[in-house]
């Protein structure tokens, strides 16, 4: 069928662009119906079935593309769409019958639609850039569960092998370039329900001492009564890692596994739990993975100085703030007129703000960014569980999150009580999250408890393996929003 009248050469155009929403448009306005009707039906066909799997999937989704199958899936789909658009655009242009159209508008209409043939990839270009950086930073950070024997086989159908809960091992390392090794200067152990994905998070103080290891480990051979207990003032937590590094002869294992094994083993066996996974982030790292994500919003108590010993480089000033990426480090580090305790308060601060605000959609949305960044990030946790973790970690988001750190006065790192270390983590476990909201009742950062404001308190003198702290007195777990302000 034959136009009754020539298109202009803006309706040429705009026919030819409508197709890239509304594919067919362009072949039903040239009397092609047929063809029209066609395109237009597999358009609708595919918005059906993307409905339906969707709907299918549900919450499922974000579990579903982290399959490496999937995303080899997602690329594959990115590059056909690609090209498929392609041919729309120049086939809904040559059906318009350009060649009615003056010289100038031949030439005019043909770039304007070559250009726009171009941009309709440009969407499935960059779907398709992002699932590959997806796929190779998930197969660079996550290594298959066959490469690390010591890692249990991953079951889809029970991927926490009937457990009630997992355990993860948290660290931030200090490691940078004029220094060798790693010191695990942040330790934290989540403690995930894998139902409902509440979570309790026990923070350890560096300076913990002479813990001891499960008694049939080569380290509990080694040190029987605790990590170098002839040491009065060392045998710190901080320096396991790094010695089991450094003794292949006492330590079997691979060079970057016995580390974070014989961490696991001291910190497990000091909580009398099960350390699944851990994963070690450096700190300055961790800078840049706050900024990726825009900063960090968080409630800072009070003034806190960082840089040097006097605080020379800045203040982060109390009040609701947006931290950024140094910020955020140095907030979670600073030991300027304050102490390891008070700065173990705000670090489980900055992991609650990062978990709750590294929402899905914020992840997308940098992820080119951020992907770079946790490329530089170790765990083992295996390839085949993520697809799991995923799902657990969207659990989380929506789930209570407590914290209990082994601070004075109720825990000295210097001379730990290692029963009441072990009780208080196992109550911790059982009871629902504390919200402090009594009258007179106020929590700080780094409290292990509650603290009435109102009555008077005295400064307990320090024996030489303690600190003095306004940390509370009772060893409960205590609800983050409530600690941090969320």
């Amino acid at each position: 069928m034959r136009f009754a009248k020539p298109l202009t050469t803006p309706a040429l155009v705009g026919w030819t662009a409508l197709s890239v929403i509304l594919p067919g448009a362009a072949h039903l306005r040239a009397g092609h119906r047929r063809t029209g009707y066609i395109l237009l039906g597999i358009f609708g066909a595919l918005l059906l079935t993307a409905l339906i799997v969707g709907l299918v999937l549900g919450t499922d989704i974000a579990a579903f593309a982290a399959q490496d199958g999937a995303l080899l899936g997602g690329t594959v789909l990115a590059a056909v769409g690609a090209l498929c658009w392609f041919l729309l655009v120049l086939s809904s242009y040559i059906s318009l019958r350009p060649n009615r159209l003056s010289g100038r508008g031949q030439i005019a209409s043909g770039i304007v639609v070559g250009v726009l043939c171009v941009s309709v990839t440009a969407p499935f270009a960059l779907v398709a850039s992002t699932v590959l950086t997806i796929k190779d930073t998930a197969n660079s950070i996550f290594l298959s569960a066959t490469n690390n024997p010591a890692v249990a086989p991953v079951k889809d159908e029970d991927p926490w092998n009937g457990r009630d809960r997992v355990n993860f091992l948290l660290v931030g390392g200090d490691g940078a370039g004029n220094r060798e090794g790693v010191r695990t200067d942040s330790m934290t152990v989540a403690s995930v329900q894998t139902k409902t994905g509440n979570t309790v998070l026990f923070s350890l103080p560096r300076n913990l001492q002479h813990v001891r290891f499960p008694p049939n480990t080569p380290l509990g051979k080694q040190f029987p009564d605790g990590y170098m207990k002839e040491l009065p003032n060392g045998g710190l937590l901080n320096e396991i890692w790094q010695y089991a590094e450094e003794h292949p002869d006492v330590v079997p294992g691979k060079t970057g596994q016995r580390g974070p094994k014989a961490l696991m083993d001291a910190i497990g066996y000091t909580l009398n739990l099960k350390i699944d996974y851990y994963a070690l982030v450096n700190m300055f790292s961790f800078a840049h993975l706050v900024d990726a994500i825009g900063g960090l919003k968080i409630r800072v108590d009070s003034d806190v100085k960082w840089g040097g010993h006097f605080g020379t480089a800045g203040t982060i000033k109390a009040g609701y703030r947006t931290l950024s990426g140094e910020e955020a480090l140095w907030y979670g580090r600073s030991r300027v007129d304050s102490d390891d305790f008070s700065r173990m308060g705000r670090q489980r601060c900055v992991i609650g703000a990062f978990a709750q605000q590294a929402t899905p959609q914020v992840v997308l949305t940098n992820f080119t960014k951020i992907a770079g960044v946790a490329k530089q990030a170790r765990t083992d946790i295996p390839r085949e569980l993520l697809p799991h973790l995923v799902e657990l970690g969207l659990k989380v988001k929506d789930a209570k999150i407590s914290s209990l750190q082994f601070v004075p006065p109720d825990f000295w790192p210097g001379s730990a009580d290692w029963q009441k270390i072990r009780t208080a983590t196992a109550k911790a476990l059982r009871q629902p999250v504390r919200r402090p909201q009594a009258a007179g009742v106020t929590a700080s950062p780094g409290a292990s408890g509650v603290t009435p404001t109102p009555k008077p308190t005295r400064t307990a003198t320090a024996l030489p393996s303690q600190t003095p702290t306004q940390n509370g007195s009772k060893a409960a777990a205590q609800s983050l929003t409530d600690l941090c302000g969320f």
